[in-house]
C-alpha cells in the first residue's frame, strides 16, 4: 500500500489514498473568497474547537498568531508546512510582525536550539529533544508540530506499557474475526497517519518505552516506510513527514536507545534557563496562562513570591547561593522549573480560595516542602538546614521563614 507522493494536504478537500485504515479526506466545500476570509474562518474554527476546553491544543490557543504568521510568511516553506521555517521559530520565539501583531514567545531560551530544532525538521532526520525534567520539551514539541503542521495531536505516549501497535499500527478485533485481515480493520497509530499525510508525529518520553517497541521506530525513520505484512502492503511516508521524540536524561532505570535508533535522530539538548531573571520569567508567564484559564488572581500581585520559589529552588539545585558565598545540600528532586510553575499555581489557588486573592508566602511554603522534601529522611534534613543557614539570615524574607517553618513543623 504505497501512498503517492502527490496526496493531497490535510483538509484540501481532494480525496487521495492515504494509507491503510486511514478516513478519506471530506468532500469538497466551497472556499473562502479572499485570503481574509480564509484567515477568519479558521480562526473562528479554532476559537470553537477551544472554547470550554481546559487546556486547548497549541494550534487553538495561538490560532490568531499562526494565522497573522502565515498571512505574513512569504519565505519558502518545506512541503506541507503550514509556515516557513523562519515563521516556525519566530512563532516560538516571539517577535512582532510588521502589521504590529504581537507574537508572545513561547520559549525562553537560546535563538540558535530553536533554529536548530526547526531545521532538523525540514530535513530527513528526525528530532530529539533531551533535557533534565521540566526543560519544556514537551511544550517545544507540541509547538513545533503546531505550527509546523496545524496539528500537535499526533501523539504517543511513551510508558513502561506502551505496546508496539502504539507505534505501528493495531487492528479492530471485531472486524478481524468477522472479515480477517483487511484495510478497514486496521487501526493506524498516530505515527502511521502522520507519515500518510505528510505531518509531525510526536513521541514523548521515548526512553521509557520498551526497547523493542523503540525498535519499531528504525525502519520508520531510515526507509520512511511501515510494512504491513498481514496485508502484503506498505504506508510510505510523504513529503512533509517527520517525528520528533523527548526523552528524560535524569531519570534513572528507562531504556536507553539503542546505536541504530539514535543515529536516525539529531539531538537538541534543552538547557535549564540560564539566568534567575529568565526562570522567573518563564514562571510568570506560564502561571499566567493556567491561572487565566482557572479564574486565579493575576501574577503580578504574586511576582516577589515568584522570584522567591526559583531563586530556592535555584539555590537548592545548583547547591550554592546567589551571591556564591554559601553552600548548601542539593535534595533527591530536581526542583525544574514545572516544579516552580506547580508550586506557584498551587499557592494562586490558595490565595484564591482561602485568603485574599494576595499571594504570600504562607501560599506557596507547603507547595516548596512538597517539591524538595521527596526522600522524608535525608531531603528533610536539607531543606532544615538551608532553612536555617541561608533563609533565617536573608533580608526581607522573615515573613517566608516564618510560613515554612510553620509547615515544617
Amino acid at each position: 500500500m504505497t501512498v503517492p507522493e502527490t496526496a493531497a494536504q490535510p483538509g484540501s478537500g481532494v480525496e487521495t489514498d492515504t494509507g491503510p485504515g486511514l478516513p478519506q479526506a471530506a468532500a469538497p466545500t466551497a472556499a473562502p473568497a479572499t485570503p481574509e476570509a480564509a484567515a477568519k474562518a479558521a480562526a473562528d474554527d479554532a476559537a470553537e474547537a477551544a472554547a470550554g476546553a481546559l487546556r486547548p491544543h497549541a494550534e487553538h490557543a495561538f490560532a490568531a498568531e499562526l494565522t497573522a504568521l502565515a498571512a505574513a510568511d512569504d519565505r519558502p516553506r518545506p512541503a506541507r508546512w503550514r509556515l516557513s521555517p523562519w515563521a516556525v521559530a519566530t512563532y516560538l520565539l516571539g517577535g512582532t510582525l510588521p502589521d504590529g501583531t504581537v507574537i508572545t514567545p513561547k520559549y525562553v531560551g537560546p535563538r540558535r536550539i530553536v533554529e536548530v530544532a526547526v531545521t532538523t525538521l525540514a530535513t530527513d532526520r528526525a528530532l530529539l529533544l533531551l533535557g533534565v525534567p521540566g526543560t519544556a520539551k514537551t511544550w517545544v514539541s507540541e509547538h513545533l508540530a503546531a505550527a509546523v503542521s496545524g496539528d500537535s495531536t499526533l501523539l504517543v505516549q511513551g510508558t513502561a506499557g506502551t505496546p508496539e501497535e502504539a507505534v505501528r499500527y493495531g487492528w479492530n478485533y471485531a472486524r478481524l474475526l468477522a472479515e480477517g485481515p483487511s484495510r478497514d480493520a486496521l487501526v493506524p497509530s498516530p505515527v502511521m497517519r502522520a507519515m500518510a499525510l505528510g505531518m509531525t508525529a510526536r513521541v514523548e518520553e521515548l526512553t521509557r518505552m520498551p526497547a523493542d517497541v523503540q525498535d519499531a521506530l528504525i525502519t520508520i525513520l531510515s526507509e520512511k516506510t511501515l510494512p504491513v505484512p498481514e496485508l502484503g502492503q506498505e504506508v510510505q511516508a510523504v513529503p512533509g513527514f517527520n517525528l520528533i521524540a523527548t526523552a528524560n536524561d535524569r531519570d534513572r532505570g528507562v531504556n536507553e536507545l539503542s546505536s541504530a535508533l539514535r543515529r536516525r535522530f539529531n539531538t537538541v539538548v534543552l538547557p535549564l534557563p540560564a539566568t534567575p531573571e529568565a526562570e522567573v520569567d518563564i514562571v510568570a508567564r506560564r502561571v499566567d496562562q493556567i491561572g487565566r484559564s482557572l479564574a486565579l488572581p493575576s501574577v503580578p500581585e504574586g511576582a516577589e513570591e515568584i522570584r522567591r520559589v526559583v531563586t530556592v529552588f535555584r539555590e537548592l539545585r545548583d547547591g550554592v547561593t546567589g551571591d556564591g558565598r554559601t553552600k548548601v545540600k542539593s535534595p533527591s528532586g530536581t526542583l525544574s522549573t514545572a516544579e516552580a510553575i506547580s508550586v506557584v499555581t498551587g499557592g494562586l489557588a490558595l490565595a484564591a480560595h482561602f485568603g485574599d486573592g494576595v499571594l504570600r508566602p504562607g501560599d506557596i511554603a507547603a507547595g516548596i516542602l512538597g517539591a524538595v522534601v521527596r526522600d522524608p529522611a535525608a531531603d528533610r534534613v536539607v531543606w532544615q538546614e538551608y532553612l536555617e543557614t541561608v533563609v533565617r539570615e536573608r533580608d526581607g524574607w522573615k515573613d517566608f521563614y516564618r510560613a515554612c517553618r510553620e509547615v515544617s513543623a
